[in-house]
């Protein structure tokens, strides 16, 4: 992990503080909370400051171990949802178990961003981590997506692109969970 050198707080205290605010739907003020109920005296701001300076590096060096194995099948498909104020589309791609592979945020909803999107989510994996099937809604954006990235090589021509409603339950589902937690967010930063 990044030196913790020159920090007022022992790299636990700020570990335990980033990844409580990464994995969990927290603010701030809850967090500083926290932390004062386990007798760690700590301003939310100075959270603020360790989550934008350690939540990427911390990001980039457990990558490897969040994926949990190969899994020939993607469940891909996008939502509408408010960043800073202005609707943009999510798309995600998740496994059968639901674990995001990779996400996307476009203003438009268009075979470009799919385009844009599938490639994000491809770049970077080996010949064998690619993915067998894609499991899609009715959307053409996608189609058109994924016909040109096989053309450019980028995916497997022998890759199946799978339009059946229901396989895509898990990751529509999913939608649900996170348009919850983003709402929860939405009200504690309104304090």
């Amino acid at each position: 992990m990044t030196d913790f050198k020159w920090r007022h707080f022992q790299g636990d205290v700020i570990l335990w503080a980033v990844r409580w605010y990464c994995r969990y739907p927290i603010s701030y003020r809850d967090l500083e909370e926290m932390l004062a109920e386990r007798g760690i005296s700590v301003d939310h701001t100075t959270i603020y400051r360790w989550v934008q300076c350690y939540a990427p590096e911390m990001e980039k060096r457990l990558r490897w171990f969040w994926r949990r194995g190969f899994d020939p099948s993607w469940r891909l498909d996008e939502t509408y949802v408010k960043v800073r104020g202005k609707w943009t589309y999510l798309y995600r791609a998740v496994d059968k178990r639901g674990d995001t592979n990779d996400f996307y945020l476009s203003p438009t909803r268009s075979a470009k961003a799919a385009k844009r999107f599938l490639g994000k989510a491809l770049r970077g994996l080996k010949h064998w981590e690619k993915p067998a099937t894609l499991n899609t809604d009715k959307a053409p954006s996608y189609g058109a997506a994924i016909t040109e990235l096989k053309r450019e090589g980028k995916l497997d021509r022998e890759t199946a692109h799978r339009q059946v409603k229901y396989l895509n339950n898990v990751i529509e589902a999913d939608h649900g969970k996170l348009k919850m937690a983003s709402v929860h967010c939405r009200d504690t930063d309104s304090r």
